[in-house]
């Protein structure tokens, strides 16, 4: 969850009224808005998503970097790379169990690049 640092980026702007807007550079990976009070929402998310765009899916022929490169691909087409959060006192305005990810959908570690935009006033 990647919520803190987000929260933190926004503070340091010091506007009182905007729109935070973030990017995830990469197509292997996903920016989410879910609940971030109970790990099992992430657990049963990674689940189903694991279920509908299994790893090594003979459908695939895009493999050039394992079994996971299309099915990663295809999770990050469902989903979404880029998030735009409003800004209201100083604090974006997300609802009490939202929290915000940066969803991994490749097995293993992958650095990754998150561009933020804050504009208000």
């Amino acid at each position: 969850m990647i919520t803190a640092e987000v929260t933190r980026a926004v503070a340091g702007a010091k506007i009182g009224t905007g729109l935070a807007t973030l990017h995830l550079r990469h197509t292997s990976a996903s920016l989410l808005i879910q609940e971030n009070a109970d790990p099992d929402v992430r657990r049963d998310l990674d689940a189903f998503f694991e279920r509908l765009v299994p790893d090594g899916d003979p459908l695939f022929v895009h493999t050039m970097e394992g079994d996971d490169d299309m099915p990663a691909h295809v999770r990050t087409a469902l989903t979404t790379v880029s998030l735009s959060i409003p800004i209201a006192d100083g604090r974006m305005v997300l609802g009490t169990w939202q929290g915000i990810y940066l969803w991994e959908h490749r097995a293993r570690a992958h650095s990754r690049q998150l561009v933020m935009h804050v504009l208000g006033e």
